[in-house]
């Protein structure tokens, strides 16, 4: 039986995201944190119960940051920078934090750039928030 004192998990709503080591205006919803290893099926003669799985090349999907749009346009200045030909590979992190308010978790994306930007639904009929979100590709993740 354990005799530890109880771990409740993090909360999923406390977080930040950091570009370049500057903290990024506040994101409402990060997604894409994932990486995912590939495998070589490997059939080993005379054993029939099972196929060995062999490890390959780990891929790592598009990290997605969403925000309500305001004054602050770097987002939008970032992406129109790849357009355009001139831009620059930036390394990130988004960082977990605890109700106490410290770093807990911290996942670190290297060189990345936008690949895709979305600019808000706009309706007349409603009063939510204006979102955009930016689609960020990137050469890995790393917990530091």
């Amino acid at each position: 039986m354990p005799t530890g004192g109880r771990t409740d998990p993090y909360r999923g709503f406390r977080f930040r995201v950091e570009i370049d080591g500057i903290a990024v205006a506040h994101f409402s919803e990060v997604s894409g944190i994932q990486a995912e290893t590939e495998t070589e099926p490997y059939e080993e003669g005379g054993v029939n119960d099972f196929v060995h799985q062999l490890p390959k090349r780990t891929k790592y999907p598009h990290i997605t940051l969403k925000r309500g749009i305001t004054d602050v346009d770097e987002l939008w200045n970032w992406h129109q920078e790849v357009v355009s030909g001139k831009f620059k590979r930036k390394n990130g992190s988004i960082i977990l934090i605890s109700e106490a308010g410290e770093d807990k978790w911290r996942w670190n994306f290297i060189k990345a750039f936008p690949v895709k930007w979305t600019g808000p639904e706009l309706r007349a009929d409603t009063n939510t928030v204006a979102f955009e979100a930016v689609e960020l590709a990137h050469n890995g993740i790393k917990k530091g």
